[in-house]
């Protein structure tokens, strides 16, 4: 399998698995990808996904363009028609939060494929670029979006513009990632936080999630106002009263997801 998937205590872990390509995506995996993401939206036994690659050479480098040849469709069957299963990360609009542990270089694909990401930390040998711009092209998988999103407009006009790529510290330095860790401690790293995650009541993780990913489309008001729904929506879950009744009780709560 080019992409191993496994669970562990509520943790999925999918694994980016060809490193002699380093770890792109050819049209195998991009299918076995979208049927993960499926999984991770509707299995309610998974509390928190990791996503890594293997090795430490590379998370992901984007499209293996040696196995990928160009569409016979045109640009307007795709977009209008086949767009929502031919996009690279279709499917990845999930309420389940997932972890990027990027390992090695994430470039071009595989640093808007951690974009996707909820929460990303990274190894030490890292390296993170948008280079499409040096070769005629652009971001096609909304990291023209997403990045200055999650790190300004400045820097990511930085990166963009020249297609330099920049280390785990700069990435820390521009808020890109969260964490950086020594290779040998990423993974463990992602399932400290994915276990810290897990034992946290569900819907409450899954809400936050979406009003994180919803609102910040909104104006403020009206995303306080979402808010206020979804905090009304949590109020008489069995996990809510749960919550406060461990809380009480001075043991650790056991959430059920409702």
């Amino acid at each position: 399998m080019s992409v191993q998937f496994d669970i562990t205590d509520g943790i999925a872990t999918v694994t980016l698995n060809r490193p002699e390509a380093m770890n792109s995506l050819d049209p195998a995996s991009k299918d076995e990808l979208r049927e993960i993401w499926q999984r991770l939206a509707t299995d309610d036994e998974i509390r928190v996904a990791i996503l890594t690659g293997t090795g430490e050479k590379a998370f992901c480098t984007g499209s293996d363009l040696k196995k990928t040849p160009p569409p016979e469709e045109s640009f307007a069957q795709l977009f209008f028609g086949m767009a929502s299963r031919d996009h690279l990360l279709a499917g990845m609009e999930f309420d389940t939060p997932i972890i990027a542990a990027v390992n090695g270089y994430a470039m071009g694909g595989g640093l808007e494929l951690a974009l996707a990401c909820d929460i990303r930390i990274a190894s030490e040998n890292a390296r993170f670029g948008l280079s499409e711009v040096r070769v005629g092209s652009l971001p096609g998988a909304g990291g023209s979006q997403r990045l200055p999103r999650a790190i300004g407009q400045s820097d990511a006009m930085l990166m963009m513009l020249t297609g330099d790529p920049v280390d785990a510290a700069e990435a820390l330095r521009m808020g890109l990632v969260s964490r950086v860790v020594a290779p040998d401690k990423l993974l463990e790293e992602a399932h400290r936080i994915a276990g810290r995650i897990a034992a946290n009541a569900p819907l409450s993780v899954k809400a936050i999630k979406r009003l994180v990913r919803d609102g910040s489309e909104m104006p403020l008001i009206a995303a306080v106002n979402y808010e206020r729904l979804a905090w009304g929506a949590l109020r008489d879950s069995e996990d809510r009263l749960e919550g406060r009744k461990a809380f009480q009780e001075k043991r650790p709560p056991v959430y059920r997801g409702r």
